[in-house]
């Protein structure tokens, strides 16, 4: 899948959305109290309340949240594989 399919998907305006999704999932990651498990939830709820904030409710606003939140736990995920891979080619 190519990544212009992705940018099709998600309305530009929400890239800040995306950020903060980021963020917050990445403070969540550190916090020790909150488990693994609730991280994707937290970011979930973060996206679509924020994209309903910014586009008014309404299906659209929820599902362009959740693509929000998938995207930046997606980024997230590639970025820690890749330092992982990286780590471990540089171990070999």
């Amino acid at each position: 899948m190519e990544w212009t399919v992705i940018e099709a998907l998600i309305v530009p305006e929400l890239a800040g959305v995306l950020a903060l999704c980021w963020v917050v999932g990445y403070g969540a990651k550190l916090t020790p109290r909150i488990p693994d498990w609730l991280i994707i939830y937290i970011v979930t709820a973060v996206g679509v309340v924020m994209s309903g904030l910014l586009m008014g409710w309404g299906v659209d606003s929820v599902i362009q949240g959740v693509l929000v939140a998938a995207v930046a736990v997606y980024g997230n995920q590639v970025v820690k594989q890749a330092t992982k891979g990286a780590n471990n080619d540089a171990d070999a």
